[in-house]
């Protein structure tokens, strides 16, 4: 994968091309179900027509995948579907901020595991929730929703693109993390240092002895000069009542679509074909 500025400038370019109204009206996802249970029960609703009439899932062989020079796994190709589906892996996937970016409605798959960016996001305004043990049923939903509310499901695609594009540039990632280190810094209990033996890496050093793509990009992701500017003003943390309002909104948001979806199936009996 390229460094995330020039990810982002590709995946731009496949927003471009094909518009939200006229992409495919379906829930779709590429990837890797063997490395967790839950997507290896995603691919569930892949196996009857009734649920594959709003979704389009496809497994990620990704040695066969490399042989081939990754022809038909390049992410600025894949913002096509109005919906696009994220699901964890082992833990949190990295696939989260390249699906956010495509201006699909996002269709978020309920995980135990957070990147350092999704707590800033909320369901109904970044994302549409999914329940992990109804997987089927929930995206058929979704889908349904969307299509009948389409300027609704377009905005809700924008704005978690919006969310990557405007707030997870690099030079902000690179805030966070300065942010981060001197807050850890200040928990030490004790002066670091440098052990005996130790070598001092550089990003030449690790560039250095590789070939090929590897180098490539590495080369690509390298930093030459220091920033012009300051880090940015690390803002005050959340009370305790901000943040119990912040979680609460959240999960008011969540019990809100599994309203409206509990409430359709009741209308709209589904056959005996699991969840």
């Amino acid at each position: 994968i390229r460094p995330w500025k020039n990810v982002l400038e590709d995946i731009q370019q496949g927003n471009n091309r094909l518009k939200w109204k006229d992409r495919a009206p379906y829930a779709y996802w590429r990837g890797n179900p063997t490395v967790a249970p839950t997507r290896k029960d995603l691919l569930n609703c892949n196996f009857t027509h009734y649920w594959k009439t709003t979704t389009r899932l496809y497994t990620q062989d990704w040695k066969v995948e490399s042989a081939q020079g990754y022809r038909q796994s390049k992410l600025q190709d894949q913002c096509t579907h109005k919906y696009k589906i994220y699901i964890q892996g082992w833990a949190w996937s990295v696939s989260e901020k390249y699906i956010l970016a495509c201006n699909s409605m996002v269709l978020y798959v309920r995980s135990a595991y957070h990147d350092f960016f999704s707590r800033g996001m909320s369901p109904l305004q970044h994302y549409w929730p999914i329940r992990d043990n109804t997987k089927c049923s929930s995206l058929k939903y979704a889908v349904e929703w969307g299509n009948n509310h389409t300027q609704e499901a377009q905005s809700i695609g924008e704005a978690g693109s919006r969310y990557v594009f405007q707030e997870m540039k690099m030079e902000f990632v690179y805030d966070y993390m300065f942010h981060l280190l001197t807050e850890y810094a200040k928990l030490l209990r004790f002066k670091p240092t440098v052990p005996p033996g130790a070598v001092e890496v550089s990003p030449e050093t690790m560039a250095c002895h590789q070939n090929g793509t590897y180098r490539k990009f590495m080369m690509e992701s390298l930093v030459r000069s220091p920033s012009d500017s300051v880090p940015c003003n690390l803002p005050p943390a959340f009370d305790s009542n901000e943040l119990r309002d912040f979680w609460d909104g959240n999960d008011k948001s969540i019990k809100r679509v599994e309203a409206w979806e509990d409430e359709y199936w009741r209308t709209h009996p589904k056959p005996n074909l699991g969840s």
